[in-house]
This record gives C-alpha cells, structure tokens and sequence, in this order.
C-alpha cells in the first residue's frame, strides 16, 4: 500500500507501507493492502504504521482518511512522526505548549483591539 499524509503546506509522508492503525470517532481501525475501499473521519490522536518490518508513530491532529485501491491517503492539519512513542509523547507537549501560548498572545491582542474599537464608538456618539 501507499501512504501519503497530507499537510495544508506539504506532503508530509509519501511511503510504501504494509499495515495502518488509526484512530475514528467509534475507534481504532487497522488497515491491510486487501482491505475494502472507505472513507473516515479521524479524530486528534495516533496513527502508526508498518514498513520493513518496523512501525512509526504519528500524533495527527483530526483529518480524513480514504483507502482507495491501494492508496491510503490522510489528509490533517498537523502531524509529528517518530518511532519512539516515549520521545512523541514529549514532542506533541512541547507543540502544545507553544500553540498554547501563541493562542494566549492571539486572544490578548484580538481583546486589545475589540477594547480599541468600543472606545472609539463610544467617541463617536
């Protein structure tokens, strides 16, 4: 099977592999080279997969998966890959970390500039 995991920016992953385990709403599912074709929503979580007799791990933000043929195409926001579950784990909290705090800086200028604006309304009258 081929696996290609799709980024807004770049195609992240595009490999041969022999098995992929994911994650949907009702749980996950594993998917071999004969499986039937369908259609998934994912949901944040992990997604590993098999090649060469090794497995990898992804941390994947929601997305979509289609098994068409003997594609299997994933397309989601975010990915980070790697083989240690252990060293994934820290990553993804460090991400979060730093998405966190680029959020709280983002909610503090939209209020500054929703402040701003109220004020000069209220000049206004």
């Amino acid at each position: 099977m081929r696996l290609k995991i799709m980024l807004p920016t770049e195609v992240f992953i595009d490999q041969d592999v022999t098995k992929v385990v994911a994650e949907a709403q009702n749980g996950s599912f594993c998917i071999l080279p004969k499986h039937i074709d369908f259609v998934s929503a994912l949901v944040p979580g992990l997604l590993s997969f098999e090649y060469n007799n090794e497995e990898e791990f992804l941390a994947l933000d929601e997305g979509i998966l289609v098994k068409w043929g003997s594609d299997v195409l994933v397309s989601t926001r975010n990915a980070v890959r790697n083989k240690d579950l252990g060293q994934l784990t820290q990553t993804v909290k460090e991400q979060f970390r730093i998405l966190d705090e680029r959020e709280k800086k983002s909610r503090s200028v939209i209020a500054r500039l929703e402040a701003d604006f109220a004020k000069r309304i209220l000049e206004l009258e």
